[in-house]
Order: structure tokens, then C-alpha cells, then sequence
């Protein structure tokens, strides 16, 4: 028995998708001030070591491809292709800033749009359609006022369903209504990664793939072909996203019930927040509620709405400007975190701001926007999904959430940096190791600790890293003061320290070392060349000190329990 007519038409809904080839180098490129014609690559985020030789091309530009330089590719190998080689580092909030007037343009010809992700904008097509005439004559609107207002070039594919909607953007073509099944059934399965939204689902797609290769699944039409309820079974959630795709449907079929309202949280900023980073840590407060409200309600939502309301001006009129964008929620990530949701807001604020500065003629960090003085979220598209589990040993009390409000509210009051947690890092003494980041940012550290660090201090590490290195005086029995020469010779045993942390002379009845550690030995001595040694103490009251000589005198680094 087929399916009822309504859900027929439901599924064959028209999508239109705007893409701007090789968008992250692009917004680089005009970031940079560089020329489009030259030969350059985005290198992906580097590593938690903050290591380059292990980065690879994601994208490049077309001059960059005819020298043979291909995505996926080391960094190495890509400029052993091309020399002269323009590298340039990956940055979501820079694409999604930059990508916000090519939005703006597109507006002008469909409404209703969603960012799928920077470069990617998905529409509308049926009634756009019929206004332009047809669905090549919206093509053509679209890709003029693109060119028009921003500059750039794109390409406008029109099907049915998601996937076949970017397959044919990316080969500039409309697929006849029916036709997107036979259209992707002989494409490879691994060009599901193209309909991926979040950055980062990318990795798990591409491996699925890889799977479903050796397993003889080559095509899109070989995942189409399985049996659905086998397909989940064996891949979960993730191989139900891809055959609906594969399929050439919708990624969310028509209810067969009535829809879950939307969800929404909205926040007064009080006082009006002047800058992005202050209105970020409002996001987050909001972003935490939103994803709290679809977790207790065991619900995922397909679309996430921000709107922000600005300061009331003469020439916006008495409530204030109204900004407002829509952001599609890859079903490939499995949701939307909290994180990941404060993410796309953040990106939409400096668009928002980059955009108006740009219109008012300002530099793009100019404050051109009102400050913003209420911000809402909305949750769209909502349905049932996986329930959030409490805590492992018992439910959450909520001092956790409460914590990180009051945190965010010193943050959206002080600024970011007036709340910092501490990441351990790589490095060879305690104070290296320690690296400070505004609370609620996942910024990797920018020195790997799982790297071998040759000279580092021995285990265990101090208990107390003091805020400054304070001065010190170490003599042996004898009353004279203890020194270590270039040959790492002491010219007594340490006896008693003393320092203005420790309440008179500090016996010694214990000690290691002296451990060197130089760095930057290459540099004048006039530069920081950091050379010095450590030094282990214990004293008669159980306490172990760590001390630290440089320039012929001692400080007191640490304290060990």
C-alpha cells in the first residue's frame, strides 16, 4: 500500500541550495586581503600540541588545485606540489562572519532562508519558483544578487530532499521533480560528507563510509536499496540519516502526529551588552536553558532561530533594530550541544556586527550595532529523540548549573578574561604547564602534554604553583650560600631556606637534584634564554619546596604537599 497523497507531497518538497565553492579559503582570502587568483589552502585546526606538520588541506583555491594540490593532503606534501604556496589557518567564526553578506543577498530574492553551514545556505524553492517563473530563472536571481552585493560567485542547485539539493549546487543543475533517487543512486557514498552540517560530524560520516565501502556498499543507490529497519539495526541513527539521504527525502519526515511546539528562551540584557564577547556569555546562559529544556522533554529540534533586539535609535525607531537568522541543526552530530548552539550564536553576532560596520563604512571591529538589549533563541522543527540521562551517581542537585550562571553573569559583567580555568599543557617546569582560558571556551591548549618534553621536571607535580616566582636564600651548614656552576656542581648541601612565604629559617632535612633546564639556548644572552636549574627541598616540617636558580640567585617556584 503506498503512502497517503499528503505525505507524498511532503517528502517531494523543493529545497534550493546556494553554495559558494571553496568557501573557508575564500573568507580567508578577504579576511587576508589577499587576491583570489592566487595559490593558497586552508589548513585544518591544529592539533592540541598546536603541531603543523600533521595539518591537512581543507580547501583551496582553483589556481591551488591546477598545481596539484588536493583536500586531505599534509602540508608538506601540498607545497612540495606548489612552493609558493599561500597556507592559511581554519576559523569557523571568521567563515561564519564573512558569510553573513552573501545571506543578506541571497534574503533579498527567497525568505526564509537557513545557513546550513558557512558557505552553504539552504531555501525554499517552491514558491520562489513560481514568483521567478521557474526554477532556473530562481537560479540565476540568486547567483546575480550574490555576485552583485557581495562579490562572489555561487552556484544554486534545486531537488528534491537535502542531499540531491547539494550535489546539484555543486554542479550548478536543477533535478526534475522525482527524479533525485536516480539522480544520486550511482554517486559514490561518500559524498554524504557534503550534506553534513556541523564540522564536526564530518569525521564520523567520512568513517562510516569508509565502512560501508569494504562492505561493498559503493553507491548512494546500494545504501538506498537496504532495508531500513536492517539499516538501523546495524549503523544506529547515523546509517538512518544517510539512507534518508541516499533516498533522496527529506531529513525529517511528516509527522503522524501533531508536531511538539517550538521551544524558545529569551534573556533581557540588562545592562545592554556593547560588545559581541559580553552578549556571548548571555548566549550561553540561554543556550544552556534551550538545550536543558529539549533534554528533560526527551526532544531534538531540525532548526535553531537567533534573534537579537538592539538598543532603540533614531533611525531604527522606538523598539530598536531586530536581527534574525535561522540555523539548520545537523541530524548527523546527533543534536546540538550547548556549546555547539553558544557556537553559532557567537558567529551570528560578529556577522551581524562585521555587516554593519562594513555598511557604515567602519572598520569591521566598530561597535556600528546598537548594543543589544534582549537575545532569543528558538528551537524549530521539534521532535521526539534520545532522552538526557542525569548524573552517573544520582540526579543533579544543580549546583553545577548554577555555578556556571553566576560565572557567566561576572563574565558578561567584567568581560571574558575575568573568569579563567586552568588546562594543563605541555612544558617542562609546573608554571609551562599551566595554561589559563576563559571559562566556558574549548580552545585546545597550544602545547601538547602527551608529547615527550626531554628535561622536564620528574614527577610528582606541585601542589601550589605561587602566583609569582618569590626570592629566596639557600645555605649549606656552614652559613654560606649554596651555588650550582655550569657544571652542575653544588658548593655545599642545602641546609636552611629562607623566603618571605616561610615563617624564619626553613631547615632542610632532604633534597634532589639540581635538574638544568635551558631554553631558547640559541638566543643572546641578552635575550630571554631561560637558563636555570631546580631544585628539590623537604623540610623538618614535611613540607617539600621546589626552588629554582636563574642568573646566579634562587626563587621559590612551588610547594608540595
Amino acid at each position: 500500500m503506498g503512502a497517503p497523497k499528503g505525505l507524498e507531497r511532503a517528502t517531494a518538497t523543493r529545497t534550493a541550495v546556494l553554495w559558494v565553492p571553496d568557501w573557508p579559503v575564500v573568507a580567508a582570502l578577504a579576511v587576508a586581503g589577499l587576491d583570489g587568483h592566487v595559490p593558497a589552502a586552508v589548513l585544518g585546526a591544529r592539533s592540541a600540541g598546536g603541531q603543523e606538520a600533521g595539518r591537512s588541506v581543507v580547501a583551496t583555491t582553483a589556481v591551488a588545485r591546477s598545481q596539484g594540490v588536493r583536500r586531505g593532503m599534509r602540508r608538506r606534501r601540498a607545497q612540495e606540489r606548489c612552493p609558493e604556496l599561500v597556507l592559511l589557518d581554519a576559523d569557523d567564526a571568521r567563515d561564519a562572519r564573512e558569510f553573513e553578506p552573501v545571506a543578506l543577498a541571497a534574503e533579498t530574492v527567497v525568505a526564509g532562508l537557513e545557513v546550513a553551514r558557512p558557505g552553504l545556505l539552504l531555501l525554499p524553492a517552491d514558491g520562489a519558483a513560481r514568483y521567478h517563473g521557474s526554477e532556473r530563472a530562481l537560479a540565476r536571481e540568486l547567483v546575480a544578487a550574490v555576485a552583485e552585493r557581495t562579490g562572489h560567485e555561487c552556484q544554486v542547485g534545486v531537488a528534491d530532499g537535502l542531499l540531491a539539493a547539494v550535489l546539484a549546487a555543486r554542479s550548478d543543475a536543477v533535478v526534475p521533480p522525482g527524479g533525485a533517487a536516480a539522480f544520486l543512486a550511482d554517486r559514490p557514498v561518500g559524498e554524504l560528507v557534503h550534506a553534513v552540517a556541523d564540522p564536526g560530524a564530518v569525521a564520523a560520516v567520512r568513517e562510516a563510509a569508509s565502512l560501508w565501502w569494504r562492505l561493498g556498499l559503493r553507491t548512494l543507490g546500494d545504501l538506498a536499496a537496504l532495508p531500513p529497519q536492517s539499516v538501523h539495526a546495524r549503523f544506529g541513527g547515523l546509517g538512518t540519516w544517510a539512507q534518508r539521504l541516499a533516498r533522496g527525502e527529506d531529513l525529517r519526515p511528516p509527522a503522524r502526529r501533531r508536531v511538539a511546539e517550538d521551544l524558545a528562551v529569551s534573556e533581557e540584557l540588562d545592562p545592554p551588552a556593547p560588545r559581541v564577547d559580553v552578549a556571548t556569555f548571555a548566549a550561553r546562559r540561554l543556550a544552556e536553558r534551550l538545550h536543558a529544556m529539549l533534554a528533560d522533554r526527551g526532544l531534538a529540534c531540525g532548526r535553531l532561530r537567533i534573534t537579537a533586539r538592539t538598543e532603540a535609535r533614531p533611525e531604527d525607531g522606538a523598539g530598536g533594530a531586530v536581527l534574525e537568522r535561522v540555523w539548520r541543526i545537523d541530524d548527523a552530530a546527533g543534536g546540538m550541544s550547548a556549546a555547539r548552539i553558544t557556537d553559532r550564536v557567537r558567529w551570528q553576532l560578529e556577522g551581524w556586527l562585521t555587516t554593519a560596520a562594513l555598511a557604515s563604512g567602519a572598520s569591521p571591529g566598530t561597535p556600528a550595532v546598537a548594543p543589544l538589549v534582549e537575545l532569543a533563541l528558538t528551537a524549530e522543527e521539534v521532535a521526539p529523540a534520545g532522552v538526557g540521562q542525569p548524573s552517573l551517581w544520582g540526579p543533579d542537585a544543580g549546583e553545577d548549573a548554577r555555578a556556571r550562571r553566576a560565572l557567566g553573569r561576572v563574565q558578561g559583567l567584567l568581560g571574558g578574561d575575568a573568569v579563567l580555568t586552568v588546562r594543563r599543557q605541555g612544558g617542562r617546569d609546573p608554571r609551562d604547564r599551566i595554561h589559563l582560558v576563559p571559562f566556558g571556551e574549548d580552545a585546545p591548549p597550544p602545547r601538547d602534554a602527551a608529547l615527550p618534553w626531554p628535561g622536564a621536571l620528574p614527577e610528582p607535580a606541585p601542589a601550589v604553583l605561587l602566583p609569582d616566582p618569590v626570592p629566596a636564600g639557600v645555605r649549606d651548614a656552614e652559613g654560606r650560600a649554596v651555588v650550582v656552576d655550569v657544571r652542575l656542581a653544588m658548593s655545599g648541601a642545602p641546609h636552611v631556606v629562607t623566603a618571605e612565604a616561610l615563617p624564619g629559617d626553613a631547615v632542610v632535612v632532604g633534597w634532589a637534584g639540581p635538574w638544568p633546564l635551558a631554553e631558547r639556548w640559541w638566543a643572546a644572552a641578552s635575550e630571554d634564554t631561560r637558563r636555570r636549574v631546580y631544585l628539590q627541598v623537604v623540610l623538618d616540617d614535611g613540607r617539600g619546596l621546589l626552588l629554582a636558580q636563574g642568573a646566579g640567585s634562587w626563587s621559590l617556584e612551588a610547594v608540595y604537599d
